[in-house]
């Protein structure tokens, strides 16, 4: 499948029923689409079965809790709904993509309370989220923009408006011939990637960010837990940005990356080792175990 995501055969689940991808649409004085009242997951499907899906449907509910949305969905019935729409398209390897937002209602300004929440979850096949880089290493340009202080917007919520820096930082590093852009955080600590979190590697050991103004990824506890069940030490920490010249190593973690090597950010290079090939495959084979 192919082209436009417009323009598709399948099925998509919206509002508690599967209609016709083609006809899965919204109006256009949809709250969301004026105001970032929107909220999503992403997901991948291996084998027929989703990786931490009851964790994700989990994080959806409390995204749309922390942006005064409450979702009209149980863990439950996300569960069904996404599992609905992987079986009415014939897929057992898909990403799945969950998406909550405030409807077109009786309000049409900055407050919606009176606007229906609404939900659906789509998919698509898609394969490696960085092509090639996993065999030697994504290059990562330098954002110019900054994440955000948790004071000034519910950083831990997956959020479609945190996304819009990610945009913007992406096509900027995709211009440069890069693949993706690395953020610092609003106090000019490393951050994260666009859509992964980022990991280093020095002496054996791993340095990561502390998740206090980033997304605290469910592929990144996914790691943090792999790591440690070897033996490897992990830092969660603040980090500068000059300490990227002494890291040996650098691997990006995400459900669309899953662990994804990098080799090169800004003038920082990275080899793609031992450490960071190991925890690829063996993630690989989590997911599909």
């Amino acid at each position: 499948m192919a082209g436009s995501y417009e323009d598709r055969d399948g099925y998509i689940w919206m509002d508690g029923e599967l209609v016709d991808w083609r006809d899965a649409k919204v109006h256009i004085l949809t709250h969301a689409m004026h105001y970032a009242s929107s909220v999503f997951e992403g997901e991948r499907c291996y084998n027929g079965k989703i990786f931490k899906s009851v964790e994700h449907s989990e994080r959806l509910i409390a995204s749309g809790k922390a942006l005064d949305m409450p979702i009209p969905y149980s863990v439950e019935e996300i569960e069904k709904a996404k599992y609905d729409m992987l079986k009415a398209n014939g897929w057992t390897d898909a990403y799945v993509r969950v998406v909550a937002w405030r409807g077109a209602g009786e309000d049409m300004g900055v407050s919606a309370l009176r606007n229906p929440v609404r939900m659906a979850v789509a998919g698509w096949e898609w394969g490696a989220y960085y092509g090639d880089a996993k065999m030697k290493g994504a290059r990562l340009d330098i954002a110019k923009w900054k994440r955000p202080s948790p004071e000034t917007i519910p950083t831990a919520a997956k959020a479609a408006g945190l996304y819009m820096i990610c945009t913007m930082s992406k096509h900027a590093a995709e211009a440069k011939g890069c693949s993706d852009a690395l953020f610092m955080d609003y106090r000019g600590y490393v951050a994260e990637a666009t859509g992964a979190n980022i990991f280093f590697v020095k002496d054996g050991e791993v340095h990561t960010p502390i998740p206090d103004a980033i997304l605290n990824g469910i592929t990144r506890q996914t790691v943090i837990a792999m790591l440690k069940d070897k033996g490897v030490t992990v830092h969660e920490r603040r980090i500068l940005p000059e300490e990227l010249e002494g890291f040996e190593q650098c691997f990006l973690t995400g459900t669309a990356a899953e662990v994804t090597p990098v080799g090169q950010i800004g003038d920082y290079t990275f080899e793609v080792g031992a450490l960071t090939r190991e925890i690829s495959e063996d993630y690989e084979k989590l997911v599909r175990s």
